[in-house]
């Protein structure tokens, strides 16, 4: 990303827009899609039929980019907007969309900034798009043409471990190349163009299957059409993976892993890829949940431990005393284990969890370079 995206003014002029429409966000966004669907028609067919649910997104999208060009630097930015770029080839997007998108996107901004816009507000936003879109673009154009844009799969097996937790084993037609940690989006037939995110919760398999723990959630169309309607059978379709939490084989220092309810998918694929060839690393896994039933897969953690003598499992509850656990938020109970200032920490869950376990770990004293989240994963993981 070349520097004017990853610098500061830039980023300064940027927010202060969205402060500035403060709560008529929501007017905004639906300007933008009234302007976009009048004006470019063609591209109502890239968005779902429910479009409450995506109207609701915007926003919260450009947030989170801005947010990674502050948080995640120019590399991590890049990073991600590659993954992205390439992972909108599912839409079937065009350069035209770029180009209709931008546009109506501004007018938009404009419409709803006041007196805060200018031509040098509008400028900072226009490069800032064309910068984020052609590097999209240029990712999606590089990806060879025998990669497909999505993958198409069968559910082979269906679990239901809670009331609102489904396990699902997929099997895609043609081989999908991941890595262990990372993460897919998954559109179901029930609801047809809606993309939702969810971690891999398995290592690179020889059957080729992928295991996807889904928690049904207030609103989540996607979620809690797996949950509650998946069957073996389901056809769904994968789009192409995407993540960067990924262990260091060549570090010495132990690994400190923590989960929170579903956010133990990408860890059980870390632990697995890990027992094909850790040997002297002690591992450490802190699952943690509200109360017992968030810890739906507990079982599974422990005979995995005691298969293998360098895990260990911690499991935490935080409103249900009567369980066998240690009792409290997850934060609180990594602290009086602690100190864990010798390991590399992955960690996986909600935003608010994932905020309050780093902001736990750097006030004990762990390096911020030691401490590892995929947080473009947990941001959109949603619905």
């Amino acid at each position: 990303m070349s520097k004017e995206v990853g610098s500061t003014p830039d980023i300064g002029v940027l927010r202060e827009t969205l402060t500035t429409i403060g709560d008529r966000a929501d007017k905004m966004i639906g300007y933008f899609y009234a302007k976009l669907f009048v004006e470019y028609p063609e591209t109502r067919e890239l968005f779902p039929l429910q479009m409450d649910v995506q109207r609701s997104r915007l926003i919260t999208a450009i947030i989170r980019v801005l947010q990674g060009l502050e948080d995640a630097g120019p590399a991590g930015i890049d990073r991600f907007l590659d993954q992205l770029g390439r992972d909108h080839r599912k839409f079937e997007v065009r350069p035209d969309h770029y180009v209709a998108v931008g546009r109506c996107l501004v007018a938009a901004l404009r419409e709803y900034s006041g007196s805060y816009w200018s031509p040098a507000v509008e400028a900072v936003w226009v490069d800032t798009y064309e910068l984020v879109a052609r590097r999209m673009m240029n990712a999606a154009s590089a990806v060879p043409a025998d990669v497909p844009p999505w993958w198409d799969a069968e559910v082979v097996a269906f679990e239901r471990r809670s009331h609102d937790i489904a396990v699902l084993t997929v099997r895609p037609t043609r081989p999908y190349p991941f890595r262990a940690g990372q993460y897919a989006s998954l559109s179901t037939p029930h609801r047809p163009r809606l993309w939702r995110p969810y971690s891999i919760a398995n290592a690179p398999r020889a059957d080729g299957t992928l295991e996807f723990h889904v928690r049904a959630v207030v609103a989540g169309w996607v979620s809690s059409a797996l949950v509650w309607r998946g069957a073996v059978g389901d056809k769904i379709q994968l789009g192409p993976p995407m993540g960067t939490l990924e262990i260091d084989p060549v570090s010495l220092r132990d690994v400190l892993l923590i989960a929170g309810g579903t956010g133990l998918s990408p860890v059980k694929a870390l632990l697995e890829d890990m027992t094909t060839w850790n040997r002297g690393r002690g591992v450490t896994v802190f699952y943690g949940g509200k109360h017992r039933d968030h810890l739906y897969d507990l079982a599974a953690l422990r005979d995995l431990a005691r298969g293998y003598r360098w895990l260990t499992v911690v499991p935490a509850v935080a409103d249900d005393p009567a369980f066998a656990a240690d009792q409290g938020l997850l934060p609180e109970v990594i602290a009086r284990r602690g100190p864990w200032l010798r390991h590399d920490v992955y960690i996986s869950g909600s935003p608010v969890m994932i905020r309050a376990t780093v902001r736990q770990l750097e006030l004990d004293g762990v390096k911020p370079e030691r401490i590892h989240f995929d947080d473009f994963a947990d941001r959109w993981a949603s619905g």
